[in-house]
């Protein structure tokens, strides 16, 4: 605790006891007490306030972010044209009577010989 070892701490006790008497002693040590448990309440309320407003700032940064990505990504996109039907997207093949058909491969079963 602030680097006050034992016999320190026995010296500032007995220094405090002399001068501020052993009657207004208690009386001063709860009020100190009370301070220190404001000072805390406070310190961690500003904490609080101060860590949420930080993530608030990277929600924004990030949203903003994205935002300046979906432009960019906007701008090197082609104009949006009609879609594309599975029909007109799938590659066609057509047989000519030429080529001759492949014939179907069939597993063999156990009583065929082939």
């Amino acid at each position: 605790m602030f680097g006050i070892g034992q016999f320190e701490l026995l010296i500032i006790i007995v220094v405090a006891l002399i001068v501020i008497g052993p009657g207004k002693l208690p009386d001063m040590m709860r009020t100190i007490g009370k301070g220190f448990a404001e000072f805390k309440r406070v310190s961690s309320d500003v904490k609080q306030t101060f860590d949420l407003e930080v993530r608030k700032a990277e929600v924004e940064a990030r949203d903003k972010e994205e935002a300046v990505k979906k432009k960019a990504a906007a701008r090197k996109e082609p104009p949006a044209a009609e879609p594309k039907t599975e029909v007109e997207s799938a590659p066609t093949e057509v047989a000519s009577a030429d080529e001759p058909k492949a014939e179907a491969k069939t597993s063999a079963t156990p009583g065929d010989k082939a």
